[in-house]
């Protein structure tokens, strides 16, 4: 039934065609065909081209897809981060519940140790109060020991690190010496170099030895009474009172020396008056110390005096008698001249640790022979830093007349009876706190005592006949 049809449609179309063909007006026509049913394959025999494409896919919604996922991806490794660190926070709180747990298990031990020191009956009441008490005063003992015991341990660390250093500053002055000595002495090299002065130890064999082995050595014969006497009553680094301005006493004088107004019956230490040849001076006598009738010819206590000074300065004397002072080569050259008279020194660190050399014999040459040193037998407890000088004459920064080859007065900013250079130099430069850190070794040092780069802070010589 179908095919006749179909075979009139194709009829239709191929006539259709050969009117286009042939120029005739176009016609438009309709078919309206009877529904049907297939029940079998259904093949498209048309081009590969005219087939109908799948739906084509957005490129931006893709990139908004991929977009999306970024950031999801992002949160996702910021929640896994949180749960991390919640983790960590859990496990830490978890740790401190078992250590608080831990902590209470052994304060419920201590407290049941304590009640049971304390006695059967005794409780939270007033009987446990006294066990508490001593528990606590236990504790603090044993936290006061082991205080102790880390100061001690922090005290030696400290002594190792000084001698250390100490031991270092002697190589770098070493070091600075040799550089020095390479160095041109002068225009056109004319001027002969001068080396600095060698330095003295500068860690005392006191402080590593011990300081009786250095008196023995220093001083062969036993102590004398005196000797002892000193030592059983202690340290006077200065012979001032502090606290109290000093007055002249201004007695009958002028006398000849301290000793006589001693033994006139002037017991009070203070400023009198000393018949010098046809000078008076003003002196310092110490009426007091061992028996009384010492003069102080020098002392140093507290920097307010410039001891670097001229020859002449030193030969008249300079200070104030109740303060710092020097009282000059020329009145000690006339003490020292009518008799034998004793020295001692007196010397005193920043912490408060005194120290005294004794000499049983003490003079100066008269000023043609540069006020030269004549000393005795050495005794005490400072060590032997002057001896040293003995038979050596003074000099300045003005009259070298010092062993060395250069001028020592100068190195050591002062005057001294110096050698080549100095074992001790207490009209050095006066330095706060006692260790010092200077060019060359200038402080007001005993080397025997402290050591040369140890700038005392109290030092003071005395002289007295030796037969009152």
């Amino acid at each position: 039934m179908w095919a006749p049809r179909l075979r009139a449609l194709q009829l239709l179309l191929l006539l259709g065609a050969s009117w286009a063909r042939a120029g005739a007006p176009r016609c438009t026509y309709t078919f309206v065909l009877p529904q049907q049913k297939f029940t079998g394959a259904v093949c498209w025999s048309g081009p590969a081209t005219a087939r109908p494409a799948p739906e084509a896919v957005n490129a931006s919604e893709l990139a908004a897809l991929r977009m999306r996922v970024g950031r999801h991806e992002e949160l996702l490794r910021e929640l896994q981060k949180l749960a991390a660190a919640d983790g960590a926070v859990a496990g830490e709180v978890r740790a401190l519940r078992k250590e608080s747990r831990g902590l209470s298990a052994r304060l419920g031990q201590l407290r049941a140790q304590l009640q049971h020191e304390a006695g059967p009956g005794a409780g939270p009441g007033p009987g446990a109060e006294p066990a508490a008490a001593l528990a606590l005063l236990g504790e603090r003992v044993l936290n006061a020991s082991a205080e102790a015991q880390r100061a001690a341990a922090r005290f030696h660390q400290l002594d190792v690190k000084f001698r250390e250093l100490a031991q270092l500053v002697s190589q770098q002055s070493g070091l600075i010496a040799r550089l020095e000595s390479l160095c041109p002495g002068g225009a056109g090299g004319q001027q002969q170099q001068v080396l600095p002065p060698p330095l003295v130890p500068v860690i005392p064999v006191s402080l590593v030895g011990g300081t009786n082995g250095t008196s023995r050595r220093l001083d062969p014969a036993p102590q004398p009474q005196r000797d002892q006497t000193l030592r059983q009553q202690g340290p006077l680094a200065s012979p001032m009172p502090a606290g109290h301005p000093a007055v002249p006493t201004k007695p009958a004088g002028p006398w000849r020396d301290c000793a006589e107004a001693h033994r006139a019956g002037h017991k009070q230490s203070g400023v009198y008056e000393l018949r010098m040849g046809r000078l008076v001076v003003s002196v310092w006598c110490e009426q007091q110390l061992e028996g009384g009738g010492w003069t102080v010819i020098q002392r140093r206590q507290d920097g307010s005096v410039n001891f670097f000074t001229t020859w002449q300065h030193y030969k008249v004397g300079f200070g104030q008698p109740d303060g710092e002072y020097w009282l000059g080569l020329e009145p000690v050259y006339q003490l020292t001249s009518h008799g034998d008279h004793e020295l001692l020194v007196l010397l005193e660190d920043w912490g408060g640790r005194g120290a005294r050399a004794h000499y049983d014999g003490f003079s100066l040459e008269p000023e043609s022979d540069h006020y030269r040193l004549r000393l005795g037998q050495y005794h005490g407890d400072a060590g032997d830093s002057l001896s040293w000088h003995n038979d050596k004459p003074f000099s300045t920064v003005d009259r070298d007349r010092d062993s060395y080859s250069g001028n020592c007065a100068l190195y050591q900013r002062g005057g001294w009876w110096y050698h080549a250079c100095a074992h001790s130099n207490l009209n050095g430069v006066w330095h706060r706190g006692g260790h010092y850190r200077s060019r060359y070794q200038d402080g007001v040092y005993w080397a025997e005592f402290r050591g040369g780069a140890y700038s005392l802070k109290k030092a003071a010589m005395l002289i007295r006949p030796l037969r009152l």
